[in-house]
């Protein structure tokens, strides 16, 4: 038996060579994988003993050759196959061990590699005859087989050649982003996603689901303290308020923040002095709507902040940067269901795809670009220092809450959202009517533009004093003239933030 390695990623190397020498395969390399089994003192042949060929231009051509492709790609059920090999005086090849250059994170010309996708691919083709690995992840696995049986089963082939042609599929995907040079939208996108974890189930318990990744995210590093398995409403939603608690503190200069989230939607968020106030404040907007969500919190939660929360209505999941030891068993002793999340802060949006059927939209992450030095007050009454600070969180909490949307902020603390409406005055009707009497003297915030007065006007017979939006309406001069005749100060910010 013989086994072709020729690997970039040489983790493992030595000691699946040293198996394989041990059950007495005959190993052939090329270039720095040989030079590695031979300083370890494993017996090897190199690739130009076999091909007759050295290698030339500096290492682009060694294994392009029908001595090694031949070894691969015959099939040994075929008696022509057979015939050709003993003509041409080529030896079969019965395992190719080799991983790729890593583009990704070194891409240039040279690191893309030709002979390496060549071998896995004709291998993989070859699967009912050869085996691939590609990764170091199965050396273990293999050599316990061929330890125990002599071979590879076909099942086991079968499950290789699929993760080599995943492999070098990636790889190809890779380069093509590199070639693309960041064009937004290029002619033709190919994501790779690997699965990260399986989850429980999809959106509903009948689907079937999976956490898959683009590349590394910052779930990935999450540590579960306690809680029952994460589904994909529990990773939608976290994913919601981790990032929204984030931009929250970001956007008050790094006070501490606390955002509830529910159905992706803010049901609470504020800024304070202390975590323990942002919580309070946060769930004062909408206790109702906070029971089962998601609560997302901008620190360390430690026994006071617990009890704080366990004092609250039932979370489903609590993330935050960490826990106490007294914090975790203050909020199991609450609830031994809810998840504890301790996570790091969230890896930036990229590139966002949205299906509809056979169809998708590729887009850049909706940033909220323009900033508060970028918007336009259009009535004659300048928003008060007060009144800025709310607008910009206003603003925040109604850029992530699904359209139409509105929200009503007072003093650093959200009191009234509305969200998913079809109608923008209904969405500040609720938006006031949750936020009652506290809805006075405060902020309020339209995703969109203002098509008509009315729902300005709901906000102003509530009492906000100060309204932020995006502006653009045909018309604007109505809506103007009536937050003057209310005494309102407007602000406009030229940007729109939809979500569907």
């Amino acid at each position: 038996m013989r086994a072709l390695l020729s690997v970039h990623d040489k983790t493992g190397l030595v000691e699946l060579a040293r198996g394989l020498a041990g059950l007495g395969w005959t190993l052939v390399a090329s270039g720095n994988t040989a030079r590695t089994l031979e300083d370890a003192g494993v017996p090897t042949t190199p690739v130009a003993e076999v091909t007759g060929s050295p290698e030339m231009l500096g290492g682009r051509v060694k294994t392009l050759h029908p001595r090694i492709h031949g070894g691969i790609l015959a099939d040994r059920s075929a008696p022509g196959h057979l015939a050709d090999l003993e003509a041409n005086q080529i030896e079969p090849i019965d395992l190719v061990v080799c991983n790729l250059y890593p583009f990704r994170s070194q891409p240039s010309v040279e690191m893309i590699d030709v002979g390496g996708p060549t071998m896995v691919r004709a291998a993989a083709k070859n699967f009912a005859h050869v085996g691939v690995v590609t990764s170091p992840a199965d050396y273990g696995a293999v050599l316990e087989e061929l330890t125990a049986t002599g071979s590879l089963s076909g099942e086991t082939r079968r499950r290789l050649a699929r993760a080599a042609f995943a492999h070098t599929a990636a790889y190809d995907a890779a380069i093509v982003d590199w070639l693309d040079d960041g064009d937004p939208l290029p002619p033709t996108v190919h994501l790779t996603l690997e699965r990260a974890e399986v989850l429980r189930y999809g959106e509903n318990p009948h689907q079937h689901g999976a956490r898959y990744r683009t590349g590394p995210a910052w779930w990935d590093g999450v540590v579960q303290h306690g809680g029952t398995a994460l589904s994909y409403l529990n990773i939608f939603d976290g994913d919601a308020a981790w990032r929204l608690v984030h931009e929250l503190s970001a956007d008050a200069g790094g006070r501490p923040a606390v955002a509830i989230v529910k159905h992706a939607n803010p049901c609470g968020a504020a800024v304070a002095a202390d975590l323990v106030t942002a919580f309070e404040r946060a769930l004062a907007c909408d206790p109702v709507s906070a029971f089962g969500g998601i609560v997302a919190i901008g620190g360390e939660v430690d026994e006071a902040l617990a009890e704080a929360v366990a004092a609250g209505p039932q979370a489903d999941v609590i993330i935050a940067g960490a826990f106490s030891p007294g914090a975790v068993d203050r909020l199991v002793a609450r609830r031994k269901a809810t998840r504890l999340l301790a996570a790091a802060s969230p890896d930036p949006l990229a590139r966002t795809v949205r299906t509809a059927g056979s169809t998708a939209l590729v887009q850049g992450p909706d940033e909220l670009v323009r900033t508060r030095r970028d918007w336009q007050v259009v009535t004659a009454r300048q928003p008060t220092e007060a009144e800025w600070e709310d607008l910009v969180l206003a603003w925040r909490v109604c850029a992530r809450t699904t359209s139409n949307a509105i929200a009503v902020v007072a003093a650093g603390q959200a009191v009234g959202v509305g969200a998913g409406q079809q109608s923008r005055v209904v969405a500040a009707e609720l938006a006031v009517a949750k936020a009652g009497e506290r809805a006075r003297g405060g902020a309020g915030a339209s995703d969109a533009f203002f098509p008509f007065p009315d729902g300005l006007m709901v906000l102003a017979r509530a009492g906000v004093s100060a309204v932020v939006q995006p502006g653009g309406s045909v018309r604007d001069g109505e809506v103007v003239a009536a937050a003057d005749e209310a005494g309102l100060a407007m602000v406009v910010t030229g940007e729109r933030h939809f979500r569907h």
